[in-house]
């Protein structure tokens, strides 16, 4: 069986050797198919018409013309009839005889048509015509399309129209047509759908229904789509006659939902007409838009959707799609309402939600969230994305089938934002993709904001000429409701009563939101996590057991971490080394940096923690020190993750290297991170500096966002950190920064006698951030995060050089069972054995501490300088500190940094020590100068000013002529 195949690769003329191919590549092999088609026998010219630029619409009748062939013209019938039978070239194509007069009498009581003239040659020219009209409005039939409520501008803020778009009977002189043409019938190409049923229309009435499917209220731009079926998709959606029509069902419901969206409004007006609010006055349309998406989503099996949006109608969601209850929006209102919960909470349109409850449309549950968000707008965007993952991931939904997200955008901050884009580049990510998101853009051509920015804003200033013609505009309730009076499907007395009956809905709320006189703002947690907490919402204790493992445990995960668990799998030579020297260290019961973070994830994997490591180049690591996920030599994308083979019954591991996004990679992490508990997320900046591109979502979201809105978060920050001389950039992860934030006081010397101390220090504390010495102390912060009742955000400054120092290594007594993280390591060498003799008790954190003591022992004075390592320095470790400042009596204090003074840790520390000894001595610098730059790009400066810390620190009198 064969089809006919055209054109000049497809329908040349074809010699006596050439047969008929297959169109199978391209067509279905349904029912268009015959016998075997002779091909011509002599190379001659074949029929006039059969050019190449012919050939797609030869096809297309060929195609019509196999499944009816009445459903093409009489030309074309006796055509294919002819070349079938084995018709000569040239001869195939034999005119039509005259039509008499009656013959058209049956179509011509309907409507009278110009049949089309029999030059074929013309016929082929003026349906490829009509084709290329098609094309044009699918394309930009946007362009003229009536967007403006207001009627001040255009489409496309231009007021010419595209000249293929026929917007006058002139026009069709463009494709080689005329107004006689306007009742001819032509064939419809597959690529429109404007036929419904019919597969032929008159040229007018083509035309008329592109301009209702491309050209009125809707603009659709997707003609730049790849994806044929995602274009056939829209194409149907928007061109198939009737589909947007609505039963007399759906237009009451769209009205009641206009009419809760509406008085929503008009009430929260009437009772605080002075205060901002971000109402939805113009585009009040949204909510029954939103509504409508989700009784769809949830009659295609969604159980969970997972909403973001800007503070623009975020009261009105809340009420009308959310569900919250109308008192506890109303009682925000009240200024004279107390604030119960800790921290500073937020305005009312910043706040979220999260709420079960059954879809009235198709009676199935479906669970809620409308994430909280700062005034960034769009900064939002990557942490309901990130969200929607971890629901996905904690469900199996690996096809995106029952959770999704909805996006709320503004116009100019979707178009302006570039954290936008940054989301929009994970979608296709294997470990980011959350298998597409609908995205609601409020664009101000198509709505309009009846008042300015808000409530309080006079727009007049600026717009003043569209202002006067927003006042005239009626609201869009009262169009769509004389609409459906004069339409017959509602009455007026109907639609009144719809109006007093929410009416009443509000004044009831209203009256009861008069008794709330507490503020809970636990009350609108988008995120709650169920059974980590007490009822009440306190953690179920105030203790964190010990982070040390078994010698079995610590074994075990060793050799997996040393070795290739799957079988015929070749790794890189160089890898082989690595996982040998791995294997020496497990042997001396001893660990480095890589070894300790393996060890903390596989034990935590055992006890059914997910760990997610995200980042740029996080399997590998920055500094080929991790090596996570292995790649076969031999075999393309054939890869083997150790940490998945450690135990039978494990959870996941998931280390996925992210696009070179920080910003909304970083944000997608903490959503995922506010799914659930019983999960270590980590992201890894590839150099601690590039956080500084994320400081949004470190400054909006992670540092306050337990004070603003009552939602604990676990996320991990590692940020690689050091002065190494290689440049102002790639040294420094501004600790600086960090600390600043952090919400203990420094003049204030806390309870120090009280039980559990370090653990209520925790609780009280934004986040904790530590700086660690030891690979040990690295495993036990890792799984202390984990182990602890409630979840904080950790910020580790991480290593480079002491990720192969050999000095920074931990034995595994260090680790085992019993031991724990260690908020300050103290002297424990000679100085402490002497702890009257010495001169000098220095301070440090992290890699300088190695510094230190390289240079005590090349100057002999071990026994006249201790050397302190502060490991956490948020929450401040008061208690430890004054043990060891009362340890060393002659000693004078000194805290040595390798940053310079205005950056790292001395602006933080200083304070802290001074209110720890009651301010009793001085607390003296050792370290680089002030400086702009984090760091010198000059090698020798870097080794002068570091040997020049290094003398201040060792010199003990050097501060004599401060004193």
């Amino acid at each position: 069986m064969f089809h006919l195949r055209t054109c000049a690769a497809k329908l040349r003329p074809l010699t006596a050797s050439q047969t008929v191919r297959t169109f199978s590549q391209n067509r279905p092999a349904a029912a268009r198919t015959f016998g075997q088609v002779r091909g011509y026998t002599a190379p001659v010219a074949a029929e006039p018409f059969l050019s190449g630029t012919s050939s797609n619409y030869v096809e297309e009748m060929y195609y019509a013309w196999l499944e009816n062939p009445k459903s093409v013209h009489k030309s074309w019938d006796i055509f294919f009839r002819n070349t079938n039978a084995g018709a000569p070239p040239g001869t195939a194509y034999q005119s039509p005889l005259p039509l008499s007069p009656g013959s058209l009498s049956a179509v011509a009581r309907v409507q009278p048509l110009v049949e089309a003239q029999p030059n074929v040659d013309k016929l082929v020219e003026d349906h490829l015509a009509v084709q290329s009209l098609i094309r044009a409005y699918q394309i930009r039939g946007h362009h003229v399309a009536q967007l403006d409520p207001l009627g001040i501008l255009d489409a496309d803020l231009d007021s010419s129209v595209p000249a293929d778009i026929i917007s006058s009977t002139d026009k069709l002189g463009f494709y080689g047509l005329d107004e006689s043409d306007l009742d001819k019938v032509f064939h419809l190409p597959t690529t429109t759908f404007i036929g419904g049923q019919e597969s032929a229309l008159p040229l007018r009435e083509i035309i008329r229904r592109l301009e209702m499917a491309y050209c009125q209220h809707i603009g659709v731009e997707f003609m730049f789509i790849n994806d044929l079926e995602q274009c056939q998709w829209i194409r149907q959606k928007f061109e198939t006659p009737g589909i947007m029509q609505f039963t007399n069902e759906e237009k009451r419901t769209l009205l009641a939902r206009l009419v809760r969206s509406t008085r929503f409004e008009d009430f929260l007006q009437r009772k605080w007409s002075s205060e901002k609010r971000f109402g939805l006055e113009g585009c009040e349309v949204l909510i029954p838009a939103l509504k409508t998406i989700i009784d769809k989503s949830s009659e295609n099996g969604v159980d969970y959707v997972i909403m973001g949006m800007p503070h623009r109608g975020r009261l009105n969601v809340l009420a009308n799609v959310i569900r919250k209850e109308l008192e506890q929006i109303f009682c925000q209102f009240d200024s004279k309402l107390e604030a119960a919960d800790e921290g500073s909470g937020d305005v009312k349109y910043h706040l979220g939600m999260y709420h079960r409850r059954i879809n009235r449309v198709t009676d199935r549950n479906i669970t809620l969230s409308l994430v909280a968000n700062p005034s960034h707008l769009e900064a939002a965007d990557p942490v309901v994305m990130g969200k929607t993952k971890a629901e996905q991931f904690y469900c199996g939904d690996t096809e995106g089938k029952k959770v999704m997200s909805i996006l709320l955008h503004g116009d100019a901050a979707f178009a302006g934002q570039g954290i936008v884009y940054e989301t929009f580049h994970l979608s296709d990510l294997p470990s980011y993709t959350t298998h597409g998101t609908v995205h609601v853009v409020v664009n101000n051509q198509v709505c309009y904001r009846r008042n300015g920015h808000n409530e309080m804003d006079e727009p007049m200033f600026t717009q003043p000429l569209m202002y006067k013609q927003i006042r005239k505009q009626k609201p869009v309730l009262q169009k769509y409701a004389e609409l459906l009076v004069s339409q017959g499907v509602v009455n007026q007395p109907e639609y009144e009563e719809e109006i007093s009956k929410y009416d009443k809905i509000c004044e009831e709320a209203f009256t009861r939101s008069k008794d709330e006189k507490i503020l809970h703002i636990k009350h609108w947690l988008d995120s709650p996590w169920p059974g980590f907490f007490t009822l009440d919402g306190q953690p179920r204790s105030m203790t964190c057991p010990p982070t040390g493992l078994t010698e079995d445990i610590l074994t075990h995960i060793g050799n997996v971490a040393s070795s290739v668990p799957v079988e015929n799998f070749t790794i890189h030579g160089g890898l082989s080394r690595i996982l040998k020297t791995r294997g020496e260290l497990v042997k001396n019961r001893t660990v480095d940096w890589a070894l300790a973070e393996y060890m903390a994830f596989g034990s935590l994997l055992k006890e059914g923690i997910h760990i997610r490591l995200s980042g740029q180049d996080v399997e590998r690591g920055t500094f080929s020190h991790r090596h996570h996920v292995l790649h076969d030599q031999n075999v393309d994308k054939k890869t083997c993750i150790p940490m998945n083979h450690l135990w039978p019954n494990q959870a996941p591991y998931t280390v996925c290297n992210s696009s070179l996004s920080e910003y909304g990679v970083l944000g997608f992490e903490l959503g995922f991170a506010m799914a659930s508990p019983n999960a270590l997320v980590l992201w890894e900046a590839q150099f601690g500096d590039f956080h500084n591109t994320a400081q949004c979502i470190i400054d909006q979201f992670i540092c306050p966002g337990q004070a603003k809105w009552v939602r604990q978060n676990g996320i991990v920050l590692l940020l690689p950190h050091g002065m190494e001389g290689m440049g102002p950039e790639h040294s420094s992860a501004r600790p600086e920064r960090f600390l600043q934030m952090c919400n203990d006081d420094p003049d204030v010397l806390p309870n120090l006698e009280e039980a559990n101390f370090d653990i209520n220090q925790l609780y009280d504390c934004n986040w904790i951030v530590v700086n660690c010495s030891t690979p040990g102390n690295f495993f036990h912060v890792l799984r202390r995060q984990i182990l602890l009742p409630f979840r904080k955000p950790l910020i580790i400054f991480t290593p480079k050089s002491l990720l192969r120092h050999p000095e920074a290594r931990t034995s595994f007594d260090e680790m085992l069972s019993g031991t724990h993280f260690q908020r300050v390591i103290p002297e424990d060498g000679l100085a402490a054995q002497n702890p009257a003799n010495v001169r000098r008790l220095l301070f440090c954190t992290g890699k300088v501490y190695y510094d230190l003591t390289r240079e005590r022992k090349a100057r002999g004075m071990a026994e006249q300088v201790a050397i302190t390592r502060i490991e956490q320095l948020s929450p401040f470790p008061f208690d430890l500190l004054l043990q060891e400042v009362r340890k060393y009596p002659n000693a004078e204090l000194a805290w040595c940094q390798e940053e310079h003074k205005n950056q790292g840790y001395y602006d933080y520390v200083k304070p802290r020590l001074r209110t720890t000894i009651s301010r009793a001595k001085p607390v003296w610098y050792a370290g680089r100068d002030p400086a702009a730059a984090p760091a010198t790009g000059n090698k020798k400066t870097h080794l002068t000013e570091l040997q020049r810390l290094l003398d201040t620190a060792f010199d003990l009198d050097a501060f004599k002529n401060f004193s």
